[in-house]
């Protein structure tokens, strides 16, 4: 018996019925059979079905001597099912590479449960790969699996029966089978969900759901689009029947609403001059179903209106009166976003007419986030070394609290900001001002990047639509051509960068300066930091950063770090950090950062801390995965674990740019239970580990000795050299620090490396209460 059974219904498809297939078979999860049921198709579905048979023995054609529709070519693949889960795919859809084994993962994770609801990203007749971002999220944070009681917002979730995998046997013991008729998913999908005992959600693009420019049937003019009444009276007709479900009568009502004028408002479904008809229908289905004394509320009410009088003529003057005033309203709008964008626009030229102020430098750091990262620290570098220069930094008003008292704040799109972006000799960021920036002679534009190339980026990115998706390589490569110089920490950064971002700039490689920290902290400030973030004495303390996917919307979490804890003993401490591009709660100040605790007060969740430098310093060991954090947290000469766990789809989908299981900073986990291994056993701080890091070191840590960012000040704006000859710009050279080499480097050791600390003795004591503001949800 396979695990799964994959039904295909195939009618008028064979352009892309071989790439559906072929998406299946390809699985790196085999064990499943593949249904295909040709619906007696016109054209060879029924023939390449069959030479699929004969090349694969887990490909199984149906033939059907008259053409049923989707809803009965589905059941007769249902029928001759032996696997223990049924998904349904489209003849023109495919499955994403790994979809089959991360969706029997999450049923194993989730203790086999009726239904598992995955994501799906359109696939454009032009090529072009989309994620429905009005999807709500399927993430799977909380208790899984659950009912659909616990989290009812699933049911606006997209309306489709390929977007899930069911349990055989509950299909069976519910009777679950298609109707005949377009819009067939109705009756099917609610119910199921609504009967379902247990559910799971994988945040996972699993389905890539192909959108026709013509041939769909959503896109065919036809009075078949009239089922949509039938097929809600079937979906009503098992609610009634059961009373247990009258609670989802609201919902289920508000969805059939809308449904009816999506149809309505498609124009090209309805026959012409079947319009009014359409309308009196969903009037009669509206009497029928509602439900007295239930709200509607927000834009729905116009359309329970309109639904309701069901006059066609009424709908068209209702729908001028509404157009006009969102039109009306909508230009009154853009006229004062237009008059305010063409007041900044002629304010900055203005600006560019004076003079520039060859004593003002303007920082950004992600685009508008506080004071961090290589900026952060060339700006703190500016003040010491070039104390004539005045510091602006351009920030949104969350992240002011970051920013030193002696840095002048702007917000990013203010007349303030466009005046320094305009007037300030010195331009420095991680990633880029404004697309609208004019760079003007005598301006110096620092690109400092933030970090080491691990990922993929810059013109690496093409052809890889999920992590390249609304990249605008044109303006890329008009932006680099702004730089004057680019920050390298060695010379496989130099290479990339000046590859993928292909420019006239100059790299300096001179070390990142947000590093200097590591070489310059003392045991003291490693205390305190351990101390503010309530990590108790004795505790080893294992910094859990994995960087984004981009093939997922929530944050990336391959690990059940309770469990991992257990495993670990009670000595150990996680302090995990999501990427800030999943954080959607800013920063607070670094002294009062309320560490988030769970796991019996030893797993802190740290990601809205502003300064991950002081997380690394606090830290005894990193477990990370393709983040360029390991080349920053090298120089520290600490533990780190690589989990490489899903290499295969994270390459996929971005890839990196040297071979990481080749040249680990450490030892490589491939999955958790290795993870646990490597530590009960001792391999994450042994010799061998040890080696890796010192060749790793070799290869990506040799500038990062203190004095980058002093490095670079004195060049960009002194205008020193590695020679002491001057360039021009400054005063009189005195040369650049040398670099020291890193077998005389002395960076900070850990609090668990010292010997005070490194003597078995009794395990942390742990707060044994915490304020609940501090508790994970």
């Amino acid at each position: 018996m396979p695990r799964f059974s994959v039904i295909v219904p195939a009618h008028g498809v064979q352009a892309y019925l071989h790439e559906c297939l072929e998406s299946v078979l390809a699985q790196s999860f085999p064990d499943l059979e593949l249904i295909v049921v040709d619906d007696c198709s016109p054209d060879a579905c029924g023939a390449i079905a069959d030479e699929f048979a004969v090349r694969d023995p887990r490909v199984h054609p149906v033939h059907l001597p008259v053409n049923a529709g989707l809803g009965p070519a589905r059941n007769a693949g249902l029928r001759l099912a032996d696997g223990d889960y049924v998904l349904f795919l489209d003849g023109d859809d495919t499955l994403a590479p790994d979809a089959l084994r991360a969706i029997a993962d999450r049923i194993k994770e989730t203790g086999d449960p009726d239904v598992v609801v995955y994501d799906h990203a359109r696939v454009l007749w032009s090529g072009e790969t989309l994620r429905r971002q009005s999807t709500p999220r399927l993430t799977e944070l909380g208790p899984a699996p659950f009912r659909l009681d616990d989290r009812p917002g699933l049911l606006s979730a997209p309306m489709a029966v390929w977007n899930k995998a069911c349990r055989r046997e509950f299909l069976e013991r519910e009777g679950f089978t298609f109707p005949p008729g377009f819009y067939e998913n109705v009756p099917w999908t609610y119910p199921v969900l609504m009967a379902a005992e247990s559910i799971a959600t994988l945040d996972r693009v699993c389905v890539r759901y192909r959108q026709r420019r013509r041939g769909g049937i959503l896109g065919t003019t036809s009075r078949r689009h009239f089922d949509v009444f039938e097929q809600y009276d079937r979906l009503f007709a098992y609610v009634d029947s059961r009373p247990a479900l009258a609670h989802w009568r609201p919902a289920l009502f508000r969805r059939m609403v809308d449904h009816f004028v999506t149809v309505f408002s498609r124009r090209v479904r309805l026959p012409h001059g079947s319009r009014a008809e359409f309308l009196r229908r969903a009037r009669t289905q509206y009497a029928r179903y509602r439900m007295p004394g239930v709200p509607v509320r927000g834009p729905r009410r116009l359309r329970h209106l309109l639904v309701r009088l069901g006059a066609h003529r009424t709908y068209q003057a209702l729908s001028l009166v509404a157009r006009a005033g969102r039109r009306g309203g909508q230009f009154l709008s853009a006229a004062a976003r237009g008059a305010g964008r063409c007041a900044l626009r002629l304010h900055y030229r203005v600006q560019r007419l004076l003079p520039l102020d060859a004593d003002r430098a303007l920082f950004s750091a992600y685009g508008g986030r506080g004071h961090c990262c290589n900026p952060g620290a060339l700006e703190e570098a500016f003040r010491a070394f070039a104390p004539h220069v005045r510091t602006v930094w351009a920030a949104r008003p969350e992240h002011h609290h970051t920013l030193p008292t002696a840095t002048r704040r702007v917000v990013p799109g203010s007349v303030t900001y466009w005046t320094a972006l305009a007037r300030a000799k010195y331009l420095v960021t991680n990633a880029a001002f404004d697309s609208r920036l004019v760079k003007r002679p005598g301006q110096v534009l620092v690109q400092t990047q933030a970090g080491t190339p691990v990922k993929r980026m810059g013109l690496d990115l093409r052809g890889r639509p999920a992590a390249g998706r609304g990249a605008d390589t044109a303006g890329l490569l008009r932006g680099a051509d702004g730089w004057d110089f680019v920050l390298s920490g060695n010379r496989h950064s130099t290479l990339v960068w000046e590859r993928v971002f292909p420019a006239g700039y100059e790299t300096l490689e001179y070390g990142l300066p947000r590093n200097d920290v590591f070489q310059r902290a003392t045991p003291a400030d490693v205390d305190r930091l351990r101390a503010s973030l309530g990590i108790p004495e004795g505790a080893v303390a294992v910094l859990y950063a994995p960087t984004y996917r981009d093939y997922r919307e929530d944050a990336y979490a391959a690990l059940d770090l309770e469990r991992v804890l257990r495993q670990l003993g009670p000595r150990f401490v996680l302090l995990t950090r999501a990427h800030p591009r999943y954080s959607a709660v800013p920063a607070g100040p670094a002294h009062d950062f309320p560490a988030v605790r769970a796991g019996g007060g030893r797993i802190l969740d740290v990601t809205g801390h502003p300064r991950v430098e002081q997380l690394c310093l606090a830290s005894d060991a990193l477990i990370t995965d393709y983040s360029s954090l390991m080349v920053d947290y090298a120089n520290l000469d600490r533990p780190i674990v690589l989990l490489d766990d899903d290499r295969e789809a994270y390459e996929a989908a971005r890839g990196t740019c040297f071979d990481l299981r080749s040249f680990p900073p450490g030892a490589v986990a491939r999955g958790e239970d290795e993870l646990i291994d490597i530590f009960t056993s001792g391999h994450w701080r042994g010799s061998r580990s040890t080696q890796l890091r010192a060749a790793f070191r070799e290869r990506f840590c040799p500038y990062d000795d203190g004095r980058a960012a002093e490095r670079v000040v004195r060049r960009v704006v002194l205008g020193e050299t590695v020679t002491g000859r001057s360039t021009g710009t400054g005063a009189a050279a005195t040369g650049l620090p040398p670099v020291v080499p890193l077998s005389e480097r002395r960076p900070v050791p850990s609090a668990a490396a010292r010997p005070a600390t490194s003597v078995p003795g009794p395990a942390p004591a742990f707060p044994a209460a915490f304020p609940a503001s501090l508790i994970r949800q």
